[in-house]
């Protein structure tokens, strides 16, 4: 039953860290443009972005819960979805060693 919960929850993580880290590259491409070329630029993608960092944040302390990592791992995979490409490096890092401790 508990590995059952762990592995909804590594799901939900590593789907929430691609989106977070697709519209963080969209979101960085949309500031370049804007303060750097002046162009203008749709006001919802910071909107979209926000909003997938929250549930990236919800689903991610679901996770760190339930597989009981320690602060600096959880603080650090938090603020992963504020660094362009960092989420990915760390889903990748995180589901790996989630899958070896849990046999998932």
């Amino acid at each position: 039953m508990r590995t059952a919960k762990i592995k909804s929850a590594l799901l939900r993580y590593r789907a929430l860290a691609w989106i977070t880290g697709i519209w963080l590259l969209l979101l960085t491409g949309e500031m370049i443009a804007k303060y750097g070329f002046h162009v203008h630029t749709p006001a919802w993608i910071p909107v979209v972005h926000g909003w997938a960092y929250l549930i990236y944040l919800l689903v991610t302390a679901d996770l760190a819960v339930k597989v009981r990592w320690p602060v600096r791992r959880t603080v650090g995979t938090l603020l992963a979805g504020t660094i362009p490409l960092l989420s990915f490096f760390f889903e990748h890092a995180n589901a790996k060693k989630v899958k070896e401790d849990f046999g998932i």
